[in-house]
């Protein structure tokens, strides 16, 4: 099993399934984490950071979606195998995009011209 190194913050505004599933995905896509690789057991991560079952549970079942880990029967959570590029990272920051878009009231229209301007200033 990988030696995974998480912290979770409970004062900041980020829910902490969040905190989880964002480092977990960052190890990932960084290469720190490769396919193969075991994740914790839903419990044993729970336990070390002092969360709830069902909120790593939640953060592992949406870096299976993302495709990024995979659950086998007997292997437990792994780093799913193939490339996992920075397309999966970028898709995975506009989907946080998106849900903020949505929570700020703005249009799509609106949204899409906030991109465009930061393509331009970078």
């Amino acid at each position: 099993m990988t030696d995974v190194r998480i912290r979770v913050d409970v004062t900041l505004a980020e829910p902490p399934f969040e905190q989880v599933r964002t480092q977990l995905a960052g190890l990932i896509t960084s290469g720190r984490l490769l396919p193969g690789d075991r994740l914790p057991t839903v419990r044993a991560l729970a336990a070390d950071l002092g969360l709830a079952a069902n909120t790593v549970a939640r953060a592992y079942k949406e870096l299976e979606a993302a495709g990024l880990v995979e659950t086998r029967r007997r292997a437990g959570t792994v780093v799913a195998s193939g490339e996992h590029t920075a397309d999966v990272a970028v898709a995975a920051l506009a989907a946080k995009y998106a849900l903020a878009v949505r929570e700020a009231g703005l249009d799509d229209a609106t949204a899409l011209d906030l991109v465009r301007s930061a393509l331009r200033s970078h």
